[in-house]
């Protein structure tokens, strides 16, 4: 009985070798002979997904328009020209001008709290001006190391100009207003200013001159009699920095450009 048990046991024992050296090894035949049964492992193939494509809107892209700071800032920094804040306007309908005159020829066009000598090009400080008023408009302090200007009535100037572009005159900035334009010159003291106004025989009565002690209204600024100043000519720094021409040359070319203007050519006509 103990030998049957023996050789029973014996049997299971080669049994379960058999069976766990097929699971290690698969294709390995059994002790009986056969080869145990394997699976063979299957391979998914993964779905193919349509990737998902966005169609971008059909927007228009918004271009934003400069502000009175980036205005301030660009000249203060970029051009190296000491600008202020203008006194800008009140009221309910913006017609009236901040200062305490009520009778103000340049309703909110003209410094008056900073006052003048407080131009600057510090970008903190122009920063500083326009964060507590945005809507202050632009002025340059000319004369110094900064640009002087010629301005003169925006019909009589745009006609002036395009003869001086005719007779190959080299030009600077030209600031616009609907009523005014402003022709950018190198700096000049008074001293030289009327000098050259002595050595005319006549000078239109309709130019003027922002000079030494000075100021100009600058672009995107609104103009003091309606309207928004803008650059009719842009400043350009070229290779040799932003050119100016001389006032003398610009004077005595507006004079000749006036000599056919109505009245004898004494003025240039508003």
């Amino acid at each position: 009985m103990r030998e049957i048990l023996g050789r029973r046991l014996q049997r299971l024992r080669d049994r379960l070798r058999s069976l766990c050296s097929a699971a290690r090894f698969p294709g390995s035949r059994a002790a009986d002979g056969r080869t145990p049964a394997t699976r063979t492992p299957t391979t998914r193939t993964p779905a193919k997904r349509t990737p998902m494509t966005r169609t971008p809107a059909n927007r228009t892209p918004v271009t934003r328009t400069p502000t009175l700071l980036d205005a301030a800032l660009a000249c203060a920094t970029a051009l190296q020209w000491p600008v202020l804040p203008g006194v800008g306007r009140s009221g309910a309908d913006s017609a009236r001008c901040a200062c305490p005159d009520p009778d103000c020829v340049v309703p909110g066009a003209h410094p008056f709290d900073p006052g003048l000598l407080a131009a600057s090009t510090d970008a903190r400080m122009v920063a500083w001006w326009w964060a507590r008023r945005p809507s202050a408009p632009v002025l340059l302090a000319t004369g110094g190391s900064a640009p002087c200007a010629v301005s003169l009535p925006a019909v009589a100037a745009a006609r002036a100009v395009v003869r001086l572009d005719a007779q190959g005159m080299r030009l600077g900035p030209i600031v616009a207003s609907p009523t005014r334009w402003s022709l950018l010159v190198a700096p000049y003291s008074l001293e030289r200013l009327g000098e050259l106004l002595y050595s005319k025989d006549h000078v239109p009565s309709s130019l003027r001159f922002h000079g030494e002690g000075g100021y100009l209204l600058l672009p995107p600024s609104a103009a003091s009699g309606g309207g928004q100043v803008h650059w009719e000519r842009e400043p350009v720094a070229g290779s040799d920095g932003l050119w100016l021409p001389e006032v003398e040359d610009v004077v005595h070319a507006l004079v000749e450009a006036s000599s056919g203007a109505p009245g004898g050519g004494s003025r240039l006509a508003y």
